[in-house]
């Protein structure tokens, strides 16, 4: 690329509209590259049960590292995006992305695999954060598709890693299937970075069919607002059921008898659990996109009512009927698209309620429920060895997606309405003065 593409070009230019697909295009590459460290975990989980014999919870921990390590750097990350730009963090992210998994290949204790974790979290993070701000910065008019297009690459990127990682583990062991992705990964994602940038305040154009704020609130100003918090504690019930599947789903798969079992599909055959998880990934990567779409369309309350409510019914049909193996797949496909779109629907409210000047630091203050979400992994395994069942967890997961479906209509919406009308007075009050709303 030559210096003039790498400099945004001018509001209102042939080129303006372009690059700013140039930059989301960017930010889903790196997305892609780094999705690996948390959705492939599961494919070596077994296997490293199997070579050192560690209990399951045991192993499961450097997940509920990786997850708390990723979503509390995440405001830190957020702060240095917000003032250095994206490319010096997404080229951090990548190294450690790719350090993560090197270290992982030569672990041989538990501690070496929760160090990989804490590195690869904040690699995740680092990557997760710039390409979602600058989504939300170069897209204020279709915010909800391009984070959602931005979440979609980390949601589905995986979907054509997961086959060759599975066959290299099997062929080559977990040591040099962790090695060769790290290296591929982390090289991958240092030069997507590279070239990221974010936009001038005259290169974007707000949305003319949803509210958006036009004040930029700082972080001290949103954590002051009940939205903030009505929106934390919606993620964390949202997104407690996805992280359980993503991370315990060849161990669910395994326990309701159906991991091995083939599923017939006319021209192929392959067994239900590689089955799932190749469906799982695209309709991860599908929703994201799709409601963030629905949600440009039609509001992020509603759209969020429809889809968590949609995730609530597909994990109670996952814990009545998922030891079939046929409706194991199809379900845990529904849990998916119905659980991607969090990451999209959560980012575009952000800056619709808040602004853009300072979203690093407040999506990364909301990010942090994902911390708290993670904490259930492991208290999953234990909830289940304790009863004998998977059914306990996935029904209290489904109760926490409806409470979060009914919050969105009944609680965020009026607290949304009563924000925005609080703006628009401050902003009316402001320019009476002769002075702008920050």
């Amino acid at each position: 690329m030559s210096t003039e593409t790498l400099t945004p070009p001018r509001s209102g230019s042939a080129s303006a509209g372009n690059y700013r697909w140039l930059q989301l295009a960017l930010g889903i590459i790196c997305m892609v590259a780094v999705a690996n460290v948390q959705y492939s975990w599961t494919l070596f989980v077994p296997e490293i049960q199997k070579t050192y014999g560690w209990s399951r919870a045991s192993i499961q921990t450097a997940f509920t590292i990786f997850v708390i390590i990723q979503t509390w750097v995440t405001p830190v990350v957020g702060v240095g995006i917000d003032r250095f730009g994206p490319r010096p963090i997404a080229m951090l992210g990548g190294t450690a992305a790719g350090l993560a998994w090197i270290m992982n290949s030569f672990a041989s204790s538990l501690t070496g695999f929760y160090i990989g974790a804490a590195i690869g979290g904040i690699g995740a993070s680092c990557i997760n954060a710039c390409a979602v701000n600058n989504a939300l910065k170069w897209f204020p008019d279709r915010r909800g598709l391009a984070v959602g297009l931005s979440a979609a690459g980390y949601g589905s990127g995986t979907i054509i890693t997961t086959l060759p990682i599975a066959n290299m583990i099997q062929s080559s062991g977990i040591s040099t299937t962790f090695l060769t992705f790290g290296i591929i990964q982390g090289l991958v994602i240092v030069a997507a970075g590279l070239f990221l940038r974010a936009p001038r305040k005259d290169q974007v154009s707000y949305s003319t069919k949803l509210v958006q704020s036009r004040r930029d609130y700082t972080l001290g100003e949103a954590i002051r607002t009940p939205v903030l918090w009505v929106l934390m504690v919606m993620f964390t019930c949202t997104i407690t059921g996805g992280l359980m599947a993503v991370a315990q789903l060849s161990l669910i798969a395994q326990d309701f008898g159906v991991k091995d079992i083939h599923v017939n599909v006319y021209f192929f055959s392959m067994a239900a659990l590689p089955f799932a998880l190749m469906l799982d990934r695209f309709m991860n990567g599908l929703s994201r996109p799709f409601f963030g779409w629905v949600s440009d369309t039609i509001g992020r309350e509603k759209t969020m009512f429809i889809a968590f409510s949609l995730e609530s019914i597909g994990i109670l049909a996952l814990a009545t009927f998922g030891s079939n193996p046929w409706l194991f797949v199809i379900l845990s496909g529904v849990v998916f698209l119905a659980w991607g779109e969090v990451y999209s629907l959560f980012g575009a409210i952000t800056g619709d309620a808040f602004g853009t000047k300072h979203a690093g630091k407040i999506y990364g203050i909301l990010f942090l429920s994902k911390g708290f979400a993670a904490l259930f992994v492991p208290v999953g395994n234990l909830i289940m060895e304790a009863t004998g069942s998977w059914a306990t967890v996935l029904y209290i997961v489904a109760s926490l997606d409806f409470i979060a479906a009914t919050s969105a209509l009944f609680i965020l919406r009026p607290l949304l309405l009563r924000h925005h009308a609080k703006d628009a007075t401050t902003n009316a009050a402001m320019a009476s003065v002769g002075k702008p709303a920050h």
